[in-house]
């Protein structure tokens, strides 16, 4: 078994590593209306939020996947050591912001961490600047269309439980509650996890093992599971730490 082997598996499992801090840092978004309702208690909220964080491999595609791996830095100029620096700032951010108590995005901070190492081995001739304007407009567009749907689904909740009774509302509140945390928390799994198979398939094909840029099953069912097992383990700190704040 060659050095250069061992230390692929080595940066495949620091990948998987913070897939599983992804997972443990940001699952509190999809559960913390849950818990905070007492919809459900903390253990069942992260069991249901890692059962949909799992399975979302089946929902959604890899796209998100091959834009981080190939869309935002020259993977020509990508070695495997550029991967696991990038990776080792990123863990230790959300690591430390987990520890804390701060929600803040893993998404961001290995996309930061990805991009820092490339530039700092390969300079800026590394960055495709167009697959960032992608990023940085949706940066800007999104917290816009989010206040605009939650805007309108305000009003059609507001005439939907119109003159209606407080039993009623309640429990079909309830039921809803569990329905909008398991589309969050799949889009958590079909989302996140495929920023751990971009750059675990960036990685293979810098190392040779992959003459084109796809996503091996492997790689999905490894980055889901990662994700699902972080959103077991850490949700409830950050939940706890942004009630306190």
């Amino acid at each position: 078994m060659s050095e250069s082997f061992l230390f692929v598996v080595v940066v495949v499992a620091m990948a998987l590593v913070f897939d599983f801090t992804n997972g443990m840092h940001d699952s509190a978004n999809s559960i913390a209306t849950v818990v905070s309702t007492r919809v459900l208690s903390p253990r069942q909220a992260v069991l249901w939020a890692a059962f949909f964080n799992f399975i979302a491999f089946l929902v959604f595609g890899t796209s998100v996947a091959e834009t981080v791996g190939k869309g935002l830095i020259d993977v020509s100029l990508v070695t495997p050591t550029i991967i696991l620096a990038g990776l080792i700032g990123t863990i230790s951010w959300n690591i430390i912001t987990w520890y804390l108590g701060l929600p803040t995005s893993s998404s961001h901070a290995l996309m930061g961490g990805y991009a820092g190492a490339a530039v700092a081995s390969a300079g800026f001739q590394a960055i495709i600047v167009s697959g960032w304007c992608k990023i940085l407009l949706f940066m800007v567009l999104a917290p816009a269309i989010g206040l605009f749907l939650g805007w309108a689904l305000k009003i059609v909740a507001t005439w939907l439980v119109f003159k209606r009774s407080l039993t009623s509302i309640n429990k079909w509140s309830r039921r809803l509650q569990l329905v909008s945390a398991a589309f969050d928390s799949l889009g958590h799994g079909g989302n996140d996890a495929q920023k751990t198979m971009g750059i675990i398939t960036s990685l293979l094909v810098s190392a040779g093992y992959l003459k084109t840029f796809h996503v091996p099953f492997w790689v999905v069912l490894s980055a889901n599971g990662a994700i699902a097992l972080g959103t077991l383990s850490g949700g409830w700190r950050i939940i706890k730490g942004s009630s306190k704040n």
